[in-house]
């Protein structure tokens, strides 16, 4: 049988896609497979997006594997951060003020820089290579879902993606998403989804492979015992592992229960404890789907690293027409599947947006609109307890006003105990609201000096489940979440009234 390995270490991402049905083997960090050399072993190899280089994770193993693969001319194929891998470098500092850079393989000519991109995309065929042979002309689709992607160099461009939006700014043009190296043996794409959308590039890539049918069987074979392998575990190399409460091929045709994670602003911690409770209620068995509202799908990247889940069509929740679907075909699209939970992340305040005239343009249209119960989150890092317990306070009568369910309150990043219980006691007394819980500050790993923004997964992941395991019942919150019902948006003028009464 033909072998395919997907590289499995801290900061990857090996289920964010299904990468074609293809992996069958895990190259780890040692560079075995087995316990033999990968690179004796693996007929092919792919390295999937994730936080790898800002993890610092390829080893000198892996490095050694990579490199002899290359020169057997093996295919390699790097998706997003995997293909900032094979770069020469990529510069991690989006908000400093000089390069913060990570090292790449050198393999492909090209270097990274910041450039927000998460649109759903069609990408034009440019050149061939072991993927795209055959293909030049065409069009394959799938999303971005990255922080670099300002690709810049020499190596032979195979892909154009055709972008509407960058860096929060509508700007539609094509952007290079797609090169290959010299000999066409080793690519890097942008394009997630891309093997699981077009079925021409993973026919190229068993064609590469010289895979007859029977071949091809057995691929998808060991590939479905070893996404069993993987979903076992939580993260990578956290050592926790748990089992389902459901099978994942339970029939049903209910719509899972949906609970909304919003909050007074951004820096609020929503993604950190998002990320908690999905890791908390996954390692109790709990299998739980992640969406989020808007279009900036890269805030449930560290919840889908814990949970191995894929990030799908249906993950972005379309507001003042940005994202990928509108709630509807969302919750309709949900029906039958075996989740026990769809938490969704909201955007910025839950009333951002909430007097456009375009509707929907907050999250708190979505969980009015989708009958769906709300946690709500203040941060207290900015103006202190008093002043997050206050705009709680106020939030959350608006949100009962215009008759959105709210099921809990979470004074976040909280420094003083005393403080923050008095405060809990304000937003009860003034809301009639129950349940109100507190988590302190949560210190992470420092990471120097330099003023970068994007995370290790497997740091900021592990801290995140700490801490709601610690502070919160994720018991209790399983409780609070409801089966949606769309009811369809109410119109600006009746939320503008409400808004002024």
């Amino acid at each position: 049988m033909k072998k395919i390995g997907i590289l499995y270490v801290k900061g990857s991402l090996p289920n964010f896609e299904d990468f074609g049905k293809l992996p069958t083997h895990l190259l780890k960090d040692n560079g075995m497979v087995n316990g033999e050399k990968a690179y004796e072993v693996l007929d092919g190899l792919i390295i999937p997006g994730g936080s790898i280089v800002e993890s610092m994770s390829i080893t000198q193993e892996v490095t050694r594997v990579i490199k002899k693969m290359n020169s057997q001319g093996k295919f390699i194929l790097g998706m997003c951060s995997g293909f900032q891998v094979l770069a020469h470098k990529t510069d991690i500092g989006r908000k400093s003020p000089c390069p913060v850079e990570r090292e790449g393989l050198g393999i492909l000519d090209v270097t990274f820089h910041p450039l927000i991109g998460t649109d759903r995309v069609e990408a034009e065929v440019a050149d061939e290579s072991f993927l795209t042979r055959g293909m030049v002309g065409e069009t394959v689709t799938g999303f971005h879902c990255h922080t670099y992607g300002d690709i810049r160099g020499e190596a032979p461009p195979i892909l154009y993606s055709q972008v509407k939006r960058t860096d929060y700014t509508d700007n539609p043009r094509k952007i290079l998403a797609g090169v290959r190296n010299d000999e066409g043996n080793v690519v890097g794409t942008m394009i997630h989804g891309s093997l699981d959308e077009n079925p021409s590039l993973v026919n190229n890539m068993l064609c590469y492979l010289d895979a007859d049918e029977e071949e091809t069987r057995h691929i998808q074979q060991a590939n479905q015992e070893l996404l069993k392998k993987i979903k076992g575990e939580i993260g990578i190399g956290l050592d926790i592992y748990s089992d389902y409460r459901i099978s994942l091929k339970q029939k049903t045709t209910e719509i899972p229960p949906f609970l909304m994670i919003a909050s007074t602003g951004s820096d609020s911690g929503k993604t950190f404890l998002t990320t908690g409770m999905v890791g908390a209620l996954r390692r109790k068995g709990y299998r739980v789907g992640v969406l989020k509202v808007g279009p900036d799908t890269r805030d449930i990247v560290p919840s889908l690293y814990l949970n191995k889940e894929k990030m799908i069509n249906l993950s972005s929740i379309k507001i003042g027409g940005l994202g990928w679907k509108g709630l509807e075909e969302i919750i309709t699209g949900f029906k039958g599947q075996p989740y026990d939970l769809i938490l969704i992340e909201g955007v910025m305040s839950i009333f951002t947006g909430l007097l456009n005239e375009k509707t929907p343009f907050s999250a708190a249209e979505i969980a009015l609109a989708g009958n769906i119960p709300t946690i709500m989150v203040s941060g207290c890092n900015k103006g202190g307890i008093e002043t997050a317990a206050l705009d709680l306070a106020s939030h959350l009568k608006m949100m009962q006003k215009l008759g959105i369910k709210v099921s809990g309150a979470i004074l976040n990043k909280v420094y003083h105990e005393g403080i923050a219980e008095n405060a809990s006691r304000h937003i009860q007394k003034a809301t009639g609201l129950d349940w109100v819980a507190r988590v302190p500050k949560a210190q992470l790993a420092a990471r120097g000096g330099t003023p970068e923004v994007e995370i290790k997964l497997e740091d900021f992941c592990l801290k995140a489940m700490e801490t709601v395991e610690k502070h919160l019942n994720v018991d209790e919150i399983m409780k609070m979440a409801r089966k949606p019902v769309f009811t369809g948006y109410i119109s600006y003028d009746k939320i503008r009234d409400v808004y002024l009464s």
